[in-house]
């Protein structure tokens, strides 16, 4: 015990229960761990314990002891616990602790195609508003137990809450059975929250020398390895400990030989104990427990009472007795087993045979109460032959009911009932659909794309669009484009389609062509299907619209880009459109305001998007609207703001299971370090980036991909490479119009490689281009500032030079321009106050460069400054600081300021048009900056700011 924090003993933790807990002598670092949190929380800070072990360990003793010790110091408390016959049912282990059992899952009936609605994003928002709630009135302490069963939703919802409350008093206490369940998808959770910060704790057997020390004393002699393991059952509390000791002796259950202690059984030492439990118990309580084993761990007494056919009334002697026995425990409205061995060591007394059978009347009870067949499922998949068809039925319904809400759950169940379908079944199909649609919103694309092509080689004529549909869809999601194309055309081929299909293989047609910036192609289709509209679907129209302003924008025409995506955002607000279509455009029209940089309205798009694609469950776009923002970000020069949103996006994207939008947010992060000066850093995301699935330009990037590649190869020095990264770009008239209206500041850095590497005519074309855009864009003045800075260049031009350097809106456009001025005064000696004025625009360069943390650029300022003589130094300019309130960014110090007012991680989200995610981010900077590590802490410091601050105004460096 002297191992255990005093902190602990005098709250009310082990010590306060000495009797029961000398077995956890060994615990100190364990319990140490607990109370340190349990302080945190009380100081409103957050944290995850992480608990596993194999059976037997003690580890849901912890969590029971965990809770009564926060409850003594003044928490709430949510305990839940999964279990092998609820895995079936999104969230059970959440709702159960948040005090919401059996709540029905959403249902989703929509067929395998684009558009089919996706609610787990709004099941994740829905579990923020219980916590919250609970968090606004103290410390939280929330224990989850048996997470190796828990349903496929509940590890993504702990991966994003956990993240999200991270700054709040909310401890989790989240704990499993080593190698049990579903291994794979807890060893990935355990894993991103470790990365998150949380603390594992890997408990080993039970302190053995206090456990020999017990049994020694009781029989008089040594214990093997058989007999320490009866510290299983009684989790090594000493007198439950002593009186199976006792029991087991009496009986001659042990061989005592030359000082050793033996078990007589060969049973693993929990079957044999139970078996002699189960004997000593009278036989219909005994049947009560077989068949309560049969319902799970945790069951609801009127289930049993309804598979006994018998009353609750009737069942009460029996129920007593299993509770004396120490078999069983009231939790609740539930019965449960003491202990996952128990619970094995009873159901492992049935014959397979029985079992099978038990799992059946229970499937058929259930499914027959009406209602979720979601419940029956487990029991179903335990009991059911092929052929089955009252149980391939009910996992047909409980497919449906959890595709939108859990659809890893949904793709299990399917697949299941797939391999129990006779290949003449004619519901095969149906289910293989199921599947498909569940398999492609998990992002399992390679498994829905083969088990697609598997069933259009068995598909009847009628059933093939369909399929091909859900083909096309695959494959563009899966960075294949073309693929999808030829798909689409297949289904455009044939005769008689329905038309929700032929609507929706047009516009996969234009949007692989958008993703393949195949515009000779898609010109005529889009301008055939605009001229004649009532022959085509409102998606058709729609995808039409949206090719034909990605043509305006490669014409260089942007006013008319904009009327287009208006007119498809029209027509997709209040016609038949899929879901997946409204988002998209909107998007677009972002990316639009952003390349004229009307920032505001780009935020403004990017918002809406989000809003529609959380509303409509668009969940393949989820990351979307964080890697938008960031591009946005990058283009105001906010490179703190942009990494944030591009790791929130990364993060969403490795949620949802779409990893093909990585590769977008590695290249922002690739671009931000080169700005930064950490060159490695660049070069690790570039790796990284060219490991991810996709291909270049099935996000709206390709020309930015490529650009950043070309930026990275430049800043190791390697020009040639560079160009030839963008030498498609310096060749195709589209290609650069294009690049010069997406991607900020490349006419001029291309200019300017171009220069360096004696590649005049690249050069010369770049200019024209922009000269061309600045001509057919006079409503767009940035784009003759754009124009003007590559002209500078390449003739060497001073006006045109300090015209960008004054007029350009974006903070390292103008530092750009500047610096390009002052190096060419420098070598033009002649020129009136040359030097003088090469010195002014190389200050100007290096106090924007500072500005907004472009310290690899300042670098090469100062050197340049240095050559003519000049010493600037670091600490002169007005750089942020590494830590401390000054180290802010603009947007950190918004969120600060929000979150010090009491509002939610989502309130402060809605308020400055970001994601929830991308706060999280931002607050785990702040404390980072600050060294806090609570909400409290920060309300104090800016509470401080605004008192020594004349009006109570945060100031910050600009940005």
């Amino acid at each position: 015990m002297g191992e255990v924090s005093h902190d602990v003993l005098t709250a009310g933790g082990p010590g306060s229960d000495a009797s029961s807990w000398p077995g956890w002598r060994g615990r100190g670092r364990e319990w140490e761990l607990i109370a340190r949190l349990l302080r945190a929380a009380r100081a409103s800070r957050g944290g995850v314990l992480l608990v596993e072990g194999p059976p037997g360990v003690g580890k849901s003793r912890m969590l029971d002891v965990a809770a009564r010790t926060a409850l003594r110091r003044g928490f709430r408390t949510a305990r839940g616990f999964a279990d092998v016959l609820t895995q079936m049912m999104p969230l059970a282990p959440l709702l159960s602790a948040l005090g919401e059992p059996g709540r029905s899952p959403p249902t989703g009936m929509d067929t395998g195609l684009p558009g089919a609605t996706d609610q787990r994003l709004s099941l994740l928002a829905d579990l923020h508003e219980p916590l919250e709630t609970m968090v606004a009135h103290g410390p939280v302490l929330v224990t989850l137990d048996d997470l190796h069963w828990a349903d496929p939703m509940t590890l993504l919802a702990l991966r994003s809450l956990t993240r999200d409350f991270s700054s709040s008093p909310l401890v989790w206490m989240l704990a499993r059975t080593s190698g049990g369940g579903d291994v794979a998808r807890v060893d990935r959770l355990f894993q991103v929250l470790e990365g998150d910060g949380a603390t594992r704790v890997v408990l080993t057997a039970l302190d053995e020398r206090a456990v020999t020390e017990v049994v020694t004393d009781v029989l008089g002699a040594v214990p093997e390895p058989d007999v320490l393991a009866l510290a299983e059952i009684t989790d090594a509390t000493p007198f439950p400990l002593v009186d199976l000791l006792t029991k087991i002796k009496s009986e001659g259950g042990f061989r005592i030989s030359d000082g050793r202690a033996r078990m007589v059984s060969t049973l693993p030492p929990a079957q044999e104990v139970t078996r002699r439990r189960l004997e000593e118990l009278s036989a219909p309580t005994r049947r009560l427990l077989q068949v309560a084993a049969v319902l799970g761990r945790s069951l609801p007494v009127k289930d049993l009472a309804e598979m006994l056919g018998e009353s609750t009334g009737e069942l009460l002697p029996m129920l007593e007795e299993a509770t004396a026995a120490g078999i069983i425990d009231c939790t609740g409205r539930e019965l449960a087993f003491r202990h996952d061995l128990l619970w094995e060591a009873v159901t492992a007394t049935l014959p397979p045979a029985v079992r099978r059978a038990l799992h059946q009347e229970a499937g058929e009870m259930l499914l027959g109460r009406g209602g979720s067949a979601v419940p029956a499922a487990a029991h179903l998949i335990r009991s059911a032959g092929r052929g089955d068809a009252r149980a391939l039925l009910g996992l047909d319904r409980a497919a449906r009911e959890v595709l939108r809400s859990s659809p890893h759950t949904a793709a299990d169940l399917a697949r299941r009932a797939l391999d129990l379908t006779e290949p003449t079944d004619p519901d095969w199909f149906g289910r293989a659909a199921t599947a498909v649609d569940a398999l492609t919103t998990t992002g399992r694309l390679s498994e829905a794309a083969g088990l697609t092509r598997s069933a259009l080689a068995r598909a009847p004529s009628a059933q093939e669009p369909r399929l091909r549909c859900a083909l096309a869809y695959i494959m563009l999601l899966s960075g294949r484009p073309a693929d999808a194309l030829a798909e689409a055309e297949n289904v455009l081929a044939q005769e008689d389609i329905p038309d929700d299909l032929g609507g929706i293989a047009e516009w996969t047609v234009f949007w692989g062509l958008i993703s393949l910036n195949d515009l000779r192609k898609g010109r005529p289709r889009a301008e055939a299907v605009l001229a004649d509209r009532d022959r085509h679907s409102d998606a058709a129209v729609v995808g039409a619209l949206l090719l034909r302003a990605r043509c305006a924008m490669v014409d260089g025409r942007v006013a008319d880009s904009f009327e287009h995506l208006h007119e498809a955002l029209r027509i997709a607000g209040g016609g038949a459109v899929e879901a997946i279509q409204r988002p998209y455009a909107r998007l677009l029209l972002s990316l639009n305001h952003r390349c004229v940089y009307q920032f505001e309205a780009a935020d403004m798009a990017i918002q809406t998007a989000q809003e529609e694609i959380e509303t409509l469950g668009v969940t393949v776009l989820a990351a979307q609207p964080a890697l938008f923002r960031a591009r946005v970000r990058l283009a105001t020069g906010r490179f703190d703001d942009a990494e944030a949103e591009a790791q929130a996006a990364m993060a969403i994207a490795d949620d949802m299971g779409t990893q093909g939008f990585i590769r977008l947010g590695l290249s922002i992060l690739a671009y931000v370090a080169v700005r930064r000066g950490d060159i490695d850093a660049a070069t690790q995301h570039i790796r990284r980036y060219r490991c991810q699935p996709g291909t270049s330009g099935m996000l709206f990037g390709s020309a930015w991909e490529g650009w950043v590649e070309a930026v990275v190869a430049e800043a190791q020095g390697d020009l040639g490479r560079a160009v030839e990264i963008l030498e498609p770009t310096y060749t195709d008239a589209e290609g650069q119009r294009w690049t010069l209206l997406t991607v900020p500041l490349s006419a001029a850095c291309m200019t300017r490689l171009a220069l360096a590497t004696g590649n005049r005519p690249y050069a010369q074309s770049i200019v024209d281009t922009a000269d061309h855009l600045e001509r057919t864009n006079p409503s767009y003045p940035v784009l003759a500032t754009v124009a003007a800075h590559a002209r500078g260049l390449l003739h060497r031009d001073p006006a045109d030079l300090a015209f960008a350097a004054v007029n350009h809106p974006q903070t390292w456009a103008r530092a750009s321009a500047a610096e390009d001025l002052g190096a060419l005064l420098t070598t033009t000696p002649d020129a009136p106050r040359a030097r003088e004025r090469a010195i002014e625009g190389l200050d100007q360069a290096l106090d924007g460069y500072l500005r907004i943390g472009a310290l690899r650029d300042a670098a090469r300022v100062r050197a340049r400054l240095r050559a003519m003589g000049v010493r600037r130094r670091h600490w002169a300019q007005p750089q942020r600081q590494a830590f401390g309130w000054d180290s802010l960014s603009e947007t950190e110090r918004a969120v600060a300021e929000l979150i010090a007012q009491g509002l939610t991680n989502r309130q402060a989200a809605a308020r400055m048009f970001l994601s929830p995610h991308t706060v999280s981010t931002h607050l785990r900077r702040i404390f980072a900056k600050l060294d806090i590590a609570s909400r409290a802490e920060l309300a104090r410091i800016c509470a401080e700011k605004k008192q020594w601050r004349p009006g109570g105004d945060a100031e910050g460096p600009g940005t």
